[in-house]
């Protein structure tokens, strides 16, 4: 018995400290992508000069001002903000992903699961192509594109919910029928708009994009979300180790899975919303980057969540870089990106699963 718990004890230390050299080395990259990512595009700013700005308007070092006015907008006004909101947003999916595919204990799961996503496109195509929201100014875009995640989410939840007790099949049956249904509403409302300009506005918004980050409140917003939901999930660890067994396990152990699943559902639809409302529909990074993190870092989640959060950041700063380089002066919709990324990886999983049921 000794034994065991001696190799128990060497394994969970064994897993602490590769996970502590996983953070580490995560953080390190993504300091330095946050440089590049700032200093690259059509304007190209060198790394020591980004490093610079940085530190003189983060840190007020060095006193002396030695670079130009506008290489200082460009890193401080211009890019910095989009940056900051591809951190935020690919760390805010990928920590939703591993949510997700704990509750409904699905490897294949997204965010996209829950039509949250197709309800934040319906509500931003009805302010683009018909002015809903117009009274509130610059801000019916996100206003109105979180309006359509939370109403998509209530849908998801009511549906889900209609038969009895939130399962996971349930949840997964109602996000795929309501994300349908709203897909389609949003492009009937493309069509009914009869203007070539708002539909193209319409699905560059879609893809995603990060262009509209600026220094205002709604960046703050998604950043207290994103934490707020990033230091849940973190404490939330155990249980969802425990949801991941299945339901009868996790009532053997007193945590009562219908209960915590619409605890999760509330959380994550609330950071989706937030998140799509802000950078549009960004796909596969809540899909792909939780698998990168259990692979790192094993299955327990108190350390798995940190991980994908650094790890979904890193991806989507890179993305985003190679979204405005790539056919610069033009813009690539970051959508473009991760997906060409993710359907590769999701075919090798797909694969990968019919392998080791066959």
């Amino acid at each position: 018995m000794s034994v065991v718990a001696t190799d128990l004890h060497a394994a969970e230390r064994w897993g602490s400290l590769r996970a502590t050299a996983w953070l580490v080395g995560l953080g390190c990259l993504l300091v330095a992508t946050v440089v590049v990512g700032v200093g690259a595009g059509a304007v190209a700013v060198p790394p020591a000069t980004v490093a610079r700005v940085l530190g003189h308007h983060l840190l007020g070092v060095p006193g002396e001002v030695t670079w130009s006015l506008p290489q200082d907008a460009i890193v401080w006004q211009v890019r910095l903000p989009r940056v900051v909101l591809g951190v935020l947003a690919g760390a805010g999916l990928a920590v939703c992903g591993v949510a997700l595919q704990a509750m409904v204990r699905n490897v294949l799961a997204d965010p996209y699961l829950l039509g949250v996503n197709s309800g934040a496109s319906s509500g931003a195509a009805a302010a683009i192509l018909f002015g809903f929201g117009s009274g509130l100014g610059e801000h019916a875009l996100p206003a109105s594109a979180f309006l359509g995640a939370l109403a998509a989410s209530a849908l998801v939840f009511a549906v889900a919910r209609s038969a009895g007790r939130v399962t996971s099949v349930r949840l997964l049956l109602a996000g795929v029928a309501v994300g349908y249904a709203l897909y389609a509403a949003t492009s009937f409302l493309i069509f009914a708009s009869g203007s070539a300009e708002g539909a193209r506005s319409v699905m560059f918004w879609l893809l995603g994009s990060l262009g509209l980050a600026q220094w205002d409140a709604p960046l703050a917003v998604v950043a207290v979300v994103v934490l707020a939901t990033l230091v849940l999930l973190t404490g939330w660890g155990r249980r969802l180790d425990v949801l991941a067994l299945g339901d009868d396990t996790a009532r053997a152990l007193g945590t009562s899975p219908d209960r915590f699943r619409t605890l999760l559902l509330l959380v994550v639809a609330l950071c989706v919303g937030v998140l799509v409302s802000a950078a549009g529909s960004i796909g596969f990074v809540g899909l792909v980057v939780p698998h990168l993190a259990r692979r790192a870092v094993g299955g327990r989640h108190v350390r798995v969540v940190p991980v994908a959060a650094l790890m979904g950041a890193v991806l989507l700063v890179w993305a985003d870089v190679v979204a405005r380089v790539l056919l610069q002066p033009q813009e690539i919709p970051i959508g473009i990106i991760t997906s060409l990324v993710g359907a590769p990886f999701l075919l090798l999983l797909v694969r990968r699963l019919h392998a080791t049921t066959t």
